[in-house]
């Protein structure tokens, strides 16, 4: 829906669609600072770093905070129905980026070291920012939605298989040999199937180590089922894609509309 704000409408299209110069522009430094926190909360839990550049860090976070709180403060005032964003996913994310370092600066940490550790790890919550920019997270989104089925059964045969593999060693191994129990032994199948192998259990007997060696081979085969299954609905999906160009509601920032669709299918509001 059109605004009678100009200024309204300005901001709205510079922080919410990247068909100019200056979106472009607001999406990269966003990016920016996204990764500059992910780091600085990464760097401070390296506990002879933090005490060299403590300091620093505690004056960038404080940059970066208000920079992602004024972005918060404008997205809100910007959208028509501020309710539907405020509530929506990308505006709960958008709120977790900033209440950590308030929160932690209302809770003292002299006093509440643990639940101010806490929220100030919280911060990490703003690399989901960066979604809002993985167009091609979308497309990925729905071809596993599309191939679920698929997955549900090869899950439920791989499971099966594991299920008969580990009891067969358990009768083959046997307690004497670590596979004490059946539900063990259904652990260690899992582990070598999927080629983890944490070696904290292995066969002994020449025939279990037979077995073992099936499952291994067994374990690559497994690995390229799924993604066979998810590349084919990727590229079924790529070739029904017509419209590159995202269409996004002002109310709900909803971007999966239909090819005609003049109102948003989730909040009505006009696009």
């Amino acid at each position: 829906m059109a605004t009678n704000n100009p200024l309204k409408e300005k901001i709205y299209r510079i922080i919410f669609k990247t068909d100019t110069p200056a979106g472009i522009g607001f999406d990269v430094l966003l990016i920016i600072a996204i990764i500059l926190s992910i780091l600085f909360v990464m760097l401070e839990s390296v506990e002879h770093i933090d005490k060299q550049y403590h300091d620093f860090f505690f004056i960038m976070e404080v940059i970066l905070t208000v920079f992602f709180t004024i972005e918060y403060i404008l997205r809100v005032w910007c959208v028509e129905k501020r309710s539907k964003y405020i509530f929506s996913f990308f505006g709960i994310v958008d709120l977790l980026a900033i209440l950590p370092t308030y929160l932690s600066i209302i809770f003292p940490p002299t006093h509440y070291l643990m639940i101010t550790r806490t929220f100030r790890l919280l911060r990490i919550f703003r690399i989901l920012k960066l979604m809002r920019f993985v167009g091609e997270g979308r497309l990925l989104l729905n071809a596993l939605r599309a191939s679920r089925a698929k997955i549900i059964v090869f899950l439920m045969a791989l499971l099966n298989i594991a299920l008969i593999m580990g009891t067969i060693m358990y009768i083959i191994e046997g307690k004497e040999n670590g596979f004490t129990s059946i539900p063990r032994s259904i652990y260690w199948a899992i582990v070598t199937i999927t080629t983890v192998g944490y070696g904290d259990l292995s066969p002994n007997t020449s025939l279990g180590q037979a077995v073992a060696a099936f499952l291994m081979i067994l374990g690559y085969a497994v690995i390229a089922v799924p993604t066979g299954i998810v590349s084919s609905e990727i590229s079924k999906l790529e070739g029904e894609i017509e419209d590159l160009e995202k269409v996004i509601c002002k109310s709900c920032e909803l971007d999966e509309h239909d090819d005609d669709a003049l109102h948003c299918k989730y909040c009505g509001e006009e696009l």
